[in-house]
Order: structure tokens, then sequence, then C-alpha cells
């Protein structure tokens, strides 16, 4: 198993050193990933987006302001910690046993 998930970090590391902002911005990543996670599909009808975004956009301004980065800077380490957050709470409430 160890070998496959080096593979697989290889491969994905290969299609991020392969892809570009212009050809990212083309793909739909919200239809791609829907295909796993299909709430992806269905959250805005259900969802106030505009109150999460402006909290969200508050972020990224606080760490423009704080850290003097610049907004990918910004989007790029929002972003980091709350894959980390994920992650930490991932491990405490085991939720990927319901990993698709």
């Amino acid at each position: 198993m160890g070998s496959d998930i080096l593979n697989t970090d290889k491969q994905i590391e290969n299609i991020i050193k392969n892809t570009n902002h212009k050809n990212a911005n083309k793909i739909n990543w919200t239809k791609v990933w829907s295909k796993k996670y299909p709430v992806l599909n269905t959250y805005k009808d259900k969802v106030d987006v505009s109150k999460y975004s402006n909290e969200i956009n508050k972020l990224l301004t606080m760490l423009e302001k704080d850290y003097n980065y610049n907004k990918l800077d910004a989007m790029l380490v929002l972003k980091d910690i709350l894959a980390n957050v994920w992650k930490n709470n991932n491990k405490k409430y085991n939720w990927s046993k319901n990993d698709k």
C-alpha cells in the first residue's frame, strides 16, 4: 500500500506541475468533485452562500492586511488552514469512515 500512495503522490505532483492558472480556470471543479460528493450540486439551493462568502472575504482581507499577502497567497493560506482544520477534526471524529 505504501508504494501505491507514493505513486499516487507522484501522479498528483505531476498533474499540479503541469497545470497552470489558464487551464485550471477552464475546469468546473464543482462539477468534477460533485461526482464524488453530490452535496456540491445541491448546497447552493439550501445554504446562504452570501453569508459565508462575506465571512470568508473578511478572513482573506485580514490575511492580506496582517501578513501583507497578495490575494492569491491569502487564499492559499486560508485554504491550507481549512484543510488542516478538516484533517484535525477528521482524526478526532473519524469522519473518513464515511468517505465515499
